[in-house]
């Protein structure tokens, strides 16, 4: 610039005059240039993304729309799917609520923060573990904090066992955290616990004996109060636990809701059993409670139609809050700045190999819903389906990159924005996902023993443990029952056989594959506790 002042100092008095002003011209369009480059960043980067995390309650992956069941009538989150990306394959870590929660909290595995429900896993959360969850590390970087919804975890000073004790303590343990707070163990007609407590809304909305209200619609009024309340200076993470759609009692479900499904039958999958399934395992036919809870609950036609009927149901009040809170985030001029990621803790059996609830390693227990919606991402490069391997571990450090700040050592799972944008090479990324199921219905009823590790350990001596690990790729799945003598193995080709049906771990033809899916899961699980 300070030549071009030179040259033109050479030039006629007119021209001098023009090509001054050209220089000053210069000047000016450089400096606005570079302050407008300035503005832009210092906005970026204060203007942060806010972001829900929604998670259902044992709502089993095919159980809506989007994912290929259109009976079950989710519209709101069959457009969500239809403007976000949707997962063909994700996948729980582990596929029980408590141990499932924690992990997508906290980006470990079942084996690494030993919270769940059976000894020697049994443990609460500790605060110090607690404080590198995601919702703790968005409250550090200026975040407001929210959760609605059922826990499912308790957060103690130190971990200790039981996991579940009689009281929760959660404003003594989670009030640093969460700015906005109105949860419950299991059920809120039980009661809630709720902050700030001078919030009327909150308390109107959880008012005992209000009428004309039901678990699901509480919870969304709850989390509309939350968007309703929000600055408009601030970012928020908001979580969202519906409790719905466990449990299908009258008391649970709304039944103004019921009317559509009521005389509807529903389709039936392939890998649905009448009575027992001769082919399961013996351990896992002998002792695990999803066998027995299928006689009851889902063993027969008429059985399986009035359970999927109310899960059906739940499903429909869940997706009509999500409808509600799209156009909460539309009215407030927040959803352009906004992620919304959708859920479930894990998947339900529904009758499926001869199986009623969860916890075993087949993809009807396993496999996951999830979508992601990205309101900062034009429509052309946010619609899409996915078939990268995704784990449920990966939910906290994806949530925490997002926020702009790097996930903890702590956090095994992978950020998967590189996924979502387009950007992560898939030849680079996983190719399997590591699961595991440390739930054994005899531990848990003894889980307040003083004895625990006496009776875990009796029960492996005495071949009645079907506690499992594996690995699911994009064309296998192999499960192994670890503590069972001899180890329990199988192997599945879930392009060739969906309904995992055929046990291939016995072929002499697929040993190659068997050994290389045998030394696999070992290596996660060797990743996975350390």
């Amino acid at each position: 610039m300070q030549k071009l002042i030179i040259k033109i100092k050479y030039l006629h008095t007119k021209d001098y005059l023009v090509g001054l002003c050209l220089v000053l011209i210069l000047l000016s369009s450089g400096c606005k240039t570079k302050n407008t480059e300035n503005k832009a960043v210092s906005e970026s980067e204060i203007r942060k993304p806010n972001i829900i995390f929604l998670m259902t309650d044992d709502q089993r992956w095919d159980n809506m729309g989007a994912y290929g069941r259109p009976e079950f009538n989710t519209p709101n989150i069959d457009k969500l799917a239809s403007e976000g990306v949707t997962f063909d394959q994700a996948f729980y870590a582990v596929a029980i609520c408590m141990p499932s929660r924690v992990t997508m909290m906290t980006g470990r595995y079942n084996s690494n923060h030993k919270v769940g429900f059976v000894a020697p896993e049994d443990y609460t959360l500790s605060q110090a573990d607690f404080e590198k969850s995601y919702p703790a590390l968005l409250k550090k970087a200026g975040y407001r904090t929210g959760f609605i919804g059922k826990v499912g975890f308790t957060v103690t000073d130190e971990a200790t066992r039981p996991s579940t004790p009689d009281n929760h303590l959660y404003k003594q343990h989670m009030g640093s955290v969460f700015d906005f707070f109105a949860g419950s163990e299991t059920h809120d007609r039980n009661g809630i616990v709720m902050w700030p407590e001078q919030d009327k809304g909150l308390q109107e909305i959880y008012k005992p004996r209000r009428e004309n209200s039901g678990r699901t619609l509480r919870t969304g009024e709850a989390m509309l109060r939350f968007i309703d309340t929000q600055p408009a200076d601030q970012p928020f993470c908001l979580s969202v636990s519906f409790y719905a759609v466990k449990h299908d009692n009258n008391k649970d479900v709304y039944m103004p809701h019921f009317e559509q499904f009521k005389n509807k039958d529903l389709s039936v999958p392939e890998n649905w059993v009448a009575g027992d399934n001769p082919d399961l395992p013996e351990v896992v036919k002998d002792n695990a409670r999803g066998v027995y809870l299928h006689r009851q609950r889902s063993s027969t036609p008429e059985l399986y139609q009035k359970l999927v009927r109310r899960f059906a149901t739940q499903g429909y009040s869940v997706d009509e809050q999500v409808g509600f809170l799209v156009e909460k985030l539309k009215e407030k001029g927040l959803l352009d700045n906004t992620v919304i990621i959708y859920t479930s803790d894990n998947g339900r059996f529904q009758g499926s190999h001869g199986l009623f609830d969860k916890c075993l390693l087949y993809d009807e227990s396993v496999k996951a819903p999830l979508i992601v919606y990205d309101g900062r991402v034009s429509k052309s490069d946010r619609q899409h389906r996915e078939s990268a391997l995704i784990s449920s571990v990966d939910m906290a450090p994806t949530i925490v990159s997002m926020a702009g700040l790097q996930p903890p050592t702590s956090m095994q799972g992978r950020d998967i924005s590189g996924i979502l944008n387009k950007t992560q090479p898939i030849e680079e990324w996983r190719d399997a996902v590591y699961m595991e199921d440390l739930f054994l219905v005899g531990m848990f009823n003894k889980r307040y023993d003083e004895n625990v590790i006496a009776i875990n350990q009796k029960l492996i001596n005495d071949n009645k443990s079907y506690r499992s690990r594996g690995v699911r790729t994009s064309r296998w799945k192999y499960i192994v029952y670890y503590e069972h003598t001899p180890r329990i193995e199988e192997l599945y080709d879930v392009i060739k056989d969906p309904s995992e049906q055929h046990n291939l771990a016995k072929d002499p033809t697929y040993s190659e594959t068997l050994q290389t899916l045998r030394l696999q899961t070992e290596a996660l699980y060797q990743k996975a506790i350390q």
